[in-house]
């Protein structure tokens, strides 16, 4: 190991210094510390063209972040007297009453969640999410319901969806918890903020607004509408550490959602943010009002100017800068566009090529596809997370994809093999265990279409028949988000057997058997 002064570690030598100066021999074994610390294990890394997503781990975090973190992490310290300072320092930055700090977005709505159903008292805490009897409802117009409210939901209160105005005044009860506002276009809308707030404030109920990927404003836009509460991401936008959120507003509650949390024993307890992600999350925070955020955005344009004179050099391919209508993921985005027929291959072709390849990257969308159509191809490319040196690269591989034809054409299917008309058992195969689904399928020549139902959804489902492979997909609503099934297979008389995409809930696989009143049915379209 290579050696450093002792009084380094006390004179608040950087993360990255020390690190510098271990590089690659902090371990023995496969893991090695250094710039190649991913590839060490076998996990490649990633140019991020597309944004803020956690799945490709949010952001960068700031040199200024890493540094705190590192000096946090070489003291021991009371957490309810640093939360308590943190406190207050992120009003004074924020010009919000008080702010928290939280294990990501997600846990500070459901410490704020807590905060609303149980305030301090720690009995009601001790009962989540075992709610009868308390504040177990949630009111949020229909438009906001959204896959993140599950960390609402998660204590155990209960959704109410309203459309209009007159429906959300009526929602409100002795049981009304809270007010929840996915923060977005809906914003302005006749059930906006604003409008939200200023009813729920006559019937004394908290207005709570999910911002997670927005641009931290101050004043707080969403605070200045009204509302009582607000959540951010610390690693998106913010560049603060991953296992980071950061929660706004009225001084009571937020010092009731920190009750509510780890390290205190209440629901909140397993999503704990410790003394490192408190003190890297403040220096986000601090950064913030430092950053040159035209600078930021100049720069950004650089980027896609790059590559934009690097793709135009293809023949056929044109490129087009769009502007952001909200402030999530909040940035300038250019649009790569041209004739997949005439090049030969699709956007979501060269989204693979480029995510498969070397180096990988991730793109901010494409369109065109040998199923949907190849003439109408692009891919957008999103300059907000990407970091120095990347647009270079992202050109430089871009231009040498795209002036290499695929050779993809447009997909004809075969004849179908078989007709798949009919009710169908379904038997699914997960990781662990099983589920009995069914499948009402209706064949026109090589078109599919009919409806899936599970153990509780139901859902439309459209697909084709490829000779004798075919290939569905469906879509069930559920809370504020939906579960896609895309199945893929063959068909061998009365059976068909494959796979089934479910898109971050990873794969199954299915065997499906029709009923035997069916089994004649079998003519091709």
């Amino acid at each position: 190991m290579a050696s450093f002064a002792r009084r380094d570690l006390f004179r608040g030598a950087s993360l990255a210094a020390i690190m510098s100066s271990w590089k690659g021999r902090l371990f023995a074994g496969s893991l090695t510390i250094g710039p190649s610390i991913f590839e060490s294990i076998g996990v490649r890394p990633i140019i991020n063209c597309k944004g803020t997503f956690t799945i490709i781990s949010g952001s960068q975090s700031l040199p200024e972040v890493k540094a705190a973190m590192e000096a946090a992490s070489r003291h021991y310290v009371h957490l309810d007297e640093l939360m308590e300072a943190v406190g207050k320092r992120l009003a004074e930055l924020t010009q919000a009453e008080w702010g928290m700090v939280s294990n990501g977005c997600a846990a500070a709505l459901v410490h704020a969640t807590a905060a609303c159903v149980s305030g301090g008292d720690p009995e009601k805490m001790q009962r989540m999410p075992q709610l009868d009897g308390l504040k177990n409802e949630v009111i949020a117009p229909a438009y906001s319901r959204n896959v993140y409210d599950h960390a609402v939901r998660a204590i155990g209160v209960k959704f109410i969806n309203v459309n209009t105005v007159e429906e959300y005044e009526r929602a409100f009860n002795a049981r009304t918890a809270m007010v929840m506002v996915l923060a977005g276009p809906g914003d302005d809308g006749p059930l906006g903020t604003k409008v939200l707030a200023s009813i729920a404030k006559k019937h004394g109920v908290p207005v709570l607004v999910d911002a997670a990927a927005e641009r931290l404003t101050i004043p707080n836009v969403h605070l200045g509408r009204g509302a009582d509460l607000v959540a951010y991401s610390g690693g998106k936008c913010l560049r603060g550490p991953q296992a980071a959120g950061l929660l706004l507003g009225r001084k009571d509650l937020i010092k009731a959602a920190w009750l509510n949390a780890a390290p205190h024993h209440a629901f909140g307890r397993p999503m704990k943010a410790g003394k490192e992600e408190i003190m890297g999350m403040l220096a986000a925070v601090e950064m913030w009002v430092k950053r040159n955020h035209d600078a930021e955005w100049k720069e950004w344009e650089s980027w896609l100017d790059t590559i934009s004179k690097s793709v135009t050099r293809v023949p056929g391919v044109t490129t087009k800068v769009t502007q952001p209508d909200s402030l999530s993921n909040n940035a300038p985005q250019l649009r790569i566009m041209w004739d997949g027929e005439a090049l030969g291959m699709g956007g979501t072709d060269v989204e693979r090529v480029l995510w498969e390849g070397s180096p990988r990257m991730i793109l901010g969308g494409a369109q065109g596809s040998a199923r949907m159509g190849l003439k109408n191809s692009s891919l957008t490319i999103m300059p907000y997370m990407m970091m120095p040196g990347d647009a270079k690269v992202a050109a430089d591989r871009l231009h040498a994809v795209l002036k290499s034809p695929l050779g993809v054409k447009q997909w004809r299917p075969a004849p179908p093999a078989a007709n798949v008309s009919g009710l169908w058992d379904v038997e699914m195969e997960y990781l662990v265990g099983k589920a009995k689904h069914s499948l009402m399928l209706e064949q026109k020549d090589n078109d599919i279409m009919g409806s899936h139902t599970g153990e509780t959804l139901k859902g439309d489902l459209r697909g084709a028949i490829d000779g004798g492979e075919v290939r569905f997909r469906s879509s069930h609503r559920i809370e504020g988000t939906g579960l896609g099934y895309e199945f893929s297979g063959k068909v061998e008389g009365d059976t068909m057997r494959g796979t089934v995409n479910m898109g971050e809930y990873g794969t199954a696989q299915f065997t499906a058997k029709r009923h035997s009143y069916n089994s004649g049915r079998r003519r091709s379209g």
